[in-house]
């Protein structure tokens, strides 16, 4: 078996939506608008391949983007800096194989080197013992709960500190930013993105 891990391409949008809104009750609903929000906008837009096959994806978001999910501007008001994880989805013929660790690995590994803090939700209707003890064992922390509007479903806000990034700040971010290698190199989004990206990135390394 065959596993890349990589960053999501154009051609592969209507898979990933037809995957998202297959996925259940756990996942929300996306449309074509949505998804190509995020694959403009996402910091993080990575899809797991098995032997050719779209197996799943994450989507992931950092601070001061301009989204209206609710759950992202509950962090947004309580913590300057964070990457926020706004949805992953495994495909139903690779679930409980790992690959949803493999993802938070990866995540992990992008967001430990920009920001001091991972961070999520997860939905406490209908309940799901499994999700939350992935979390938990994975080293998130409930931070707080909301109701996802009047009649949305109860969820728990959850965080996850990032110790390395300390060191990362110190040492890198603060001075000449992170080396120029592979492993460190964030997503290339498409074109009329990436002036707004270059910019953030400069007051990054300004501050």
């Amino acid at each position: 078996m065959a596993l890349a891990i990589r960053d999501v391409r154009e051609h592969d949008l209507d898979a990933v939506l037809a995957l998202n809104n297959t996925a259940g009750r756990s996942i929300l609903a996306l449309d074509a608008e949505r998804l190509r929000y995020f694959y403009e906008h996402a910091d993080y837009f990575r899809v797991a391949e098995i032997d050719g096959h779209l197996a799943g994806f994450l989507i992931a978001l950092r601070d001061s983007r301009d989204y209206a999910s609710p759950n992202y501007l509950w962090f947004s008001e309580h913590y300057p800096s964070f990457v926020y994880i706004d949805r992953i989805v495994i495909a139903n013929a690779y679930r409980r194989h790992g690959l949803g660790r493999i993802f938070y690995c990866d995540v992990n590994s992008y967001a430990e080197v920009r920001v001091p803090l991972l961070t999520c939700e997860v939905f406490l209707e209908p309940a799901d013992d499994v999700v939350v003890l992935f979390h938990g064992t994975y080293g998130f922390q409930e931070v707080g709960q909301q109701r996802m509007g009047e009649r949305g479903p109860q969820v728990s806000l959850l965080a996850k500190d990032l110790p390395s990034y300390a060191y990362v700040r110190d040492t890198y971010l603060e001075h000449a930013g992170l080396p120029d290698l592979p492993w460190l190199a964030g997503r290339d989004l498409p074109l009329a993105n990436q002036d707004s990206q270059a910019r953030r990135l400069a007051g990054e390394r300004r501050s």
